[in-house]
């Protein structure tokens, strides 16, 4: 679900078997240094996050994902605070402009933990056709 979403923003096809890559999720549930979340709305699957690097200084929110009936009612965010509640220490998130509800979630997450957070434009490692990625760094406790 979260790579039909994303498809819209950044303009990616499913595989010719109409799947979408899933290399991230797999890395989330077999590799130590990858942590997976899933929300869950009573018995109902409602969102994921997908977090690399957490052995590392910085954490990366590698994929982050709120179903659109779940959407609007601060799930996303509640999710965010506890995922990133998790790791102390500097965090790093990227989206895409074009995401309206990641431009407004990760600054007011980032800004939760840490008024002193930054966001910067980075260009998409060997994608030079592709818009800006924009990451917001923080801190947590």
């Amino acid at each position: 679900m979260y790579r039909h979403d994303m498809s819209g923003v950044v303009g990616s096809l499913p595989c010719a078997d109409g799947s979408f890559r899933s290399e991230w999720l797999e890395y989330a549930l077999t590799r130590s240094d990858w942590h997976a979340w899933m929300l869950t709305i009573g018995e109902h699957p409602g969102g994921l996050a997908l977090v690399r690097a957490v052995n590392e200084p910085v954490r990366v929110l590698n994929s982050f994902f709120v179903v659109s009936g779940a959407r609007r009612f601060g799930l996303g965010f509640d999710l965010a605070r506890v995922v990133v509640g998790e790791y102390p220490g500097r965090w790093d998130v990227a989206y895409q402009d074009a995401n309206a509800a990641a431009v407004a979630l990760w600054p007011a997450v980032a800004g939760s933990f840490d008024a002193g957070y930054t966001v910067e434009r980075r260009a998409v490692p060997g994608d030079s056709d592709v818009p800006h990625d924009v990451w917001v760094s923080f801190r947590t406790a």
